[in-house]
């Protein structure tokens, strides 16, 4: 691994994509971050050595190189999951490559469904920890020293100085948040209405397909990092209604902006 690691961040570094302060991942329906930024450079993922090639027709693709306000980022303009038929190490295979390339900070975005009854569509919610109901680990295998731990702690996945500062960004832009347990599943499906009822029971405030891995990679390497769902569907398994893909995105897209100018100030502050 450690081959093809060195080997993609030595061609982003010569594209440009050296020393950047912080890294992003933009979820389902989530990319006018990059609107807001100034873009120095795109690369299709496919044309990265040893990085997975995206097959979500909602997910652009694209690393992008660009600064705000000075401040250097890299942008994964969509994410891979495991349901698309990666492994979990290729689908963190960015994550490593990104800290190599010398980022700081992670933060990472989602769409959720809104276990939690008091969630609405729309809402921003900062995920405070997580469940990992995720069949495979990124971890497994041998462990490289060099990366990372064996046995990596993770009594603070999400740094809570991140989610201190984003909320008071937040209380400035005058735009609500929320805080709560985000459940990881493999997907692709969505739940049924037992499952819903399960993943109150265990704790989980939203659950979503992705994020959790992405996030134990991070805390592997000593990544600080912060991620924020989008509510896009009530999950009530006593008045379940059923939802697609479109009106996933639809959902998604409204948020967006809200989550991008949040985004933004706390990459300005960092």
């Amino acid at each position: 691994m450690i081959h093809k690691l060195e080997e993609a961040t030595a061609f982003l570094k010569r594209r440009g994509y050296d020393n950047p302060d912080v890294g992003v991942v933009l979820g389902t329906g989530l990319g006018k971050l990059i609107d807001k930024i100034e873009v120095l450079e795109t690369i299709n993922y496919k044309n990265i050595p040893h990085f997975p090639v995206a097959t979500m027709e909602y997910h652009a693709g694209h690393l992008i190189c660009g600064k705000v306000n000075g401040k250097k980022i890299v942008a994964m303009q969509g994410r891979f999951h495991f349901y698309e038929g990666h492994s979990m190490q290729e689908i963190t295979f960015p994550i490593r490559v990104m800290k190599m390339l010398g980022i700081q900070t992670l933060l990472l975005s989602n769409a959720a469904g809104g276990v939690n009854l008091q969630y609405r569509k729309g809402d921003l919610v900062i995920i405070e920890d997580h469940i990992n109901l995720q069949p495979f680990n990124p971890l497994t295998g041998p462990n490289l020293e060099v990366l990372g731990p064996r046995f990596p702690d993770m009594s603070e996945p999400y740094k809570k100085d991140l989610i201190a500062k984003l909320k008071e960004i937040a209380g400035r832009q005058m735009v609500p948040v929320r805080e709560g347990v985000y459940a990881s599943v493999t997907g692709p499906n969505l739940e049924t209405r037992a499952e819903y009822r399960y993943l109150k029971i265990i704790g989980a405030d939203m659950v979503g397909m992705s994020t959790v891995p992405e996030v134990i990679i991070a805390n592997h390497m000593n990544l600080p990092c912060l991620a924020v769902s989008v509510i896009t569907d009530e999950c009530d398994p006593d008045n379940l209604q059923p939802v697609n893909i479109e009106e996933i995105i639809a959902v998604a897209g409204e948020a967006d902006d809200k989550l991008s100018n949040l985004f933004v100030e706390l990459m300005d502050s960092l």
